[in-house]
């Protein structure tokens, strides 16, 4: 979801029961817009806060992770380290349901007074900002300056007083009685969702749908399309969550779909696609750290692969297209017989001509039918057969040369799909390193680096548990495929593939146990998420016990044969947790 304001109130409630009485040790400026504190608690421990005012991923968190500070500090980070250096931090609050908090640091001056100012960090999108406020409310300095000429709304100058500007007239949310969220969704004519995040301060479009959601009313309709009672019971949840946020009550989480987190909340999130997983958190700041560092690691995987992919794009584009031409070829080859017959048919009626015709109409003696031999009339009969036989002969070998062409061209086609798979089931950067090596190995891209030397390979199969306690792996290439079907499953174990696309190979270890119909289905789930067909609505399944795979002679590794087997249509989801490695 949104950083909005109830993400917000849920760092703040976070930050007041950790970080409140905590002196600042340290203060970093580790990028131009972004701060790490260090605050020694009350109970001994040093913990970082980052703030961060990045126009495209404001934030603040507790982290475990720093960044490197500049061997020379900024001037805003000096400012900082003179002023709040050792400052105790009284109170950190959060002005209504607004995207800001505010860090009143109690500290002593030159002279050895106490005093106290506030740092306060605003996220909002491109207008974050970090501001150093005096305790009468004026601009000390900020982390990014904000001329006249930027913003005729608000300066943010050093001496200029500061300010939330309310430019679009929200209302708080935190102070609206139930009635008076009645009246609003009475009087809207947009669907509810929209009517809450345009009225009230910090509400998000993904938490207002949430709300409407759990309410159970029509999204689609306006609001004041709705009943009388379903505005009633929206006004309600809407007050309830409401009281939730004031009450601190909340339970932060992270959804994902498969590995990739694509939501995360201040509530449990209940409007989420079937193969969609909600992970609990232990605080605001674990769901923030791991939502942006799962996000950046799948994001970087997509950067490191482009390559890759814009080379198997390429191939597979030039195979279609050379595989279309190899398929015509073929079929203008078809018509060899015809010409096989006519130097048979000039061959039996040949004496009848007496030399200048350009046609011969006889009967085609396998046909029984009238058929007219087109002729050159230069040449004899016996020459027009030669010719046409030569030209029997020639489309038989273009035939033939072309069949083993095109095979070939479908077997590279089959293998490069295989591997565009692979490359959509990559998570980590070492799960591309077998992939990289697979495109060199078969000629793919060039070998770059001494002959020989090959890269460590450090990435495995996934590994799921089923229900009923069977293993379950996956392979995430073509050379895990191989390894998982023809060393790690016996005889015995079972064996899934999406039928007629390509895939990872799925092996159930059944320990000498019989498979459960609920172990079937999870494998199946499986394979066919794990598979190109991962976003159809179902996806044929063929299942049969190892003994029954043999290996495709000359083939590309993980290709197999089977005679014998099961099928069964599988929904492509992740149905299991992935196992913990030991």
């Amino acid at each position: 979801m949104a950083f909005d304001g109830i993400t917000v109130a849920a760092l703040v409630r976070e930050f007041n029961d950790r970080l409140t009485g905590g002196h600042i040790s340290k203060i970093a400026q580790t990028e131009k817009d972004e701060l790490q504190l260090t605050v020694k608690t009350p109970d001994r421990k040093n913990l970082r806060l980052t703030l961060s005012a990045n126009a495209s991923l404001p934030l603040a968190a507790i982290t475990e992770d720093g960044k490197p500070s500049p061997l020379t500090a900024p001037n805003f980070c000096m400012l900082l380290r003179k002023h709040l250096g050792g400052g105790l931090i009284k109170s950190i609050t959060q002005p209504g349901l607004e995207r800001c908090i505010r860090f009143d640091v109690e500290h002593r001056d030159e002279m050895g007074d106490l005093g106290t100012k506030t740092l306060v960090i605003e996220l909002m999108g491109k207008y974050s900002n970090i501001i150093f406020l005096s305790d009468d409310n004026v601009i000390i300095d900020s982390i990014k300056h904000v001329p006249v000429s930027l913003s005729s709304v608000r300066e943010v100058l050093p001496g200029r007083p500061y300010f939330l500007p309310n430019t679009v007239g929200k209302t708080d949310p935190l102070k609206e009685a139930e009635e008076n969220i009645f009246h609003v969704l009475s009087a809207s004519n947009v669907p509810a969702a929209k009517t809450l995040s345009s009225t009230y301060t910090g509400i998000s479009q993904s938490i207002a749908s949430e709300i409407v959601h759990l309410s159970g009313v029509d999204a689609d309709l306006p609001a004041s399309g709705l009943s009388e009672a379903a505005r009633v019971h929206l006004a309600h949840s809407f007050r309830r969550v409401m009281e939730d946020v004031a009450a601190g009550a909340f339970a932060p989480c992270v959804l994902y779909q498969g590995e990739e987190p694509v939501e995360y909340s201040a509530f449990p999130i209940t409007r989420f696609p079937e193969d969609s997983r909600m992970v609990s958190m232990a605080s605001m700041s674990s769901v923030i750290v791991t939502y942006y560092r799962d996000r950046d690691v799948t994001s970087r995987i997509r950067q490191k692969s482009a390559d890759l992919r814009k080379i198997v794009t390429n191939l597979l584009e030039k195979d279609y297209k050379k595989l279309d031409l190899q398929e015509k070829q073929l079929a203008d080859t078809d018509k060899k017989d015809k010409y096989r017959v006519y130097g048979e048919l000039l061959n039996t009626y040949g004496y009848e001509l007496q030399g200048g015709e350009k046609s011969l109409t006889c009967t085609n003696y396998y046909t029984g039918e009238e058929i007219t031999i087109p002729l050159d009339s230069q040449k004899t009969a016996q020459e027009n057969a030669r010719k046409f036989f030569d030209r029997y002969g020639k489309l038989k070998r273009t035939q033939e040369a072309l069949s083993v062409q095109t095979a070939e061209t479908r077997q590279e086609i089959e293998h490069l799909e295989s591997i565009s798979t692979s490359l959509e089931i990559a998570l980590k950067e070492e799960d591309l390193t077998q992939i990289r090596q697979e495109l060199t190995e078969y000629g793919f891209i060039r070998h770059h680096g001494p002959r020989g030397r090959k890269e460590k390979v450090t990435s495995r199969p996934f590994h799921y548990i089923s229900s009923d306690g069977f293993d379950m792996y996956v392979g995430k290439n073509n050379y895990q495929n191989e390894e998982l079907t023809f060393k790690t499953a016996s005889g015995n174990d079972w064996w899934f593939h999406s039928k007629k696309v390509p895939g990872s190979h799925v092996i159930v270890k059944t320990g000498g146990r019989e498979m459960t119909d609920r172990a079937f289905e999870e494998a199946g789930a499986l394979a066919a998420y794990y598979s190109k067909g991962r976003n159809a609505d179902k996806v044929e399944i063929d299942y049969v016990q190892r003994r029954e795979l043999r290996k495709v002679a000359g083939a590309a590794p993980g290709f197999v044969i089977y005679h014998t087997n099961y099928s069964l249509m599988a929904v492509p989801k992740l149905l299991l947790r992935e196992a913990e490695e030991k």
